[in-house]
């Protein structure tokens, strides 16, 4: 079942085509990852998705709620983990988490058991008085998907999530978000790194704005390695430039 859709939408910087007559589905419980070259439109594309943008053309639906007819509808049902930190260094964990309950509705003893439920669930519960400027980059990104959740939503949308992480940090953040599309909520995962994809998990090859490809992984690579398949498609050389350019 769809539970969020985005259907012909196209979206301009002046005469500049960033995205163009874009259409996926993302079905509940699913990990599917948005695979694109940096400058292929995957930023763009999620401020389409969280309302910064408005697109120039189509429609955004969540859970049933579209996006432009029904912004607050739409916008309860969706998780976000930007891909530049929007946390408040100074103030501590438990605050800044707070502080993001009380912009959903929620207050008193609901908020407090979902802070503490997704602080224990991301291992941060020890750390939940510290001010954030006092965790590693790791601990901040968990304590931004920590926030993402509390409200309890359907969609949870994460740009880049790992960019400029060391590589333990990058798995165990990969790890944790995949098991919670094996419990039921559907991921949408922006990145340009295909070891943080599985071969089960939905991909939508995103690449100058057009959508190229959206099936899993496995069949995307069609019996090779999908960072192959990504190359092919995209034109694309092992070091991320373009083959065209080269020739």
């Amino acid at each position: 079942m769809s539970v969020f859709s985005v259907r012909n939408v196209s979206f301009s910087y002046g005469a500049k085509k960033a995205l163009d007559d874009i259409c996926i589905d993302l079905q509940k419980g699913r990990f599917c990852a948005l695979l694109g070259p940096n400058g292929a439109g995957k930023s763009t594309l999620f401020n389409l998705l969280t309302g910064l943008f408005v697109p120039d053309s189509g429609t955004i639906e969540v859970a049933g709620a579209d996006l432009s007819r029904s912004p607050r509808a739409a916008l309860a049902k969706l998780g976000v983990v930007f891909q530049q930190p929007t946390l408040d260094l100074d103030m501590s964990v438990r605050w800044n988490l707070s502080f993001f309950a009380s912009l959903q509705g929620l207050s008193g003893a609901i908020a407090g058991t979902r802070i503490d439920r997704a602080l224990e669930r991301l291992s941060m519960a020890e750390r939940a008085d510290e001010k954030v400027r006092a965790l590693n980059g790791g601990h901040r990104r968990r304590m931004e998907i920590a926030r993402a959740l509390i409200h309890e939503p359907e969609v949870l949308l994460l740009d880049e999530p790992t960019v400029g992480l060391d590589a333990s940090s990058r798995e165990a953040i990969t790890e944790y978000v995949h098991d919670l599309a094996g419990e039921g909520l559907t991921v949408f995962w922006a990145t340009h790194l295909v070891d943080e994809i599985r071969s089960d998990d939905d991909v939508v090859v995103l690449h100058q704005g057009k959508v190229l490809a959206h099936q899993t992984a496995a069949e995307l690579a069609g019996g090779g390695s999908l960072l192959e398949a990504f190359m092919s498609l995209t034109g694309m050389s092992a070091d991320g430039k373009s083959l065209e350019a080269l020739t």
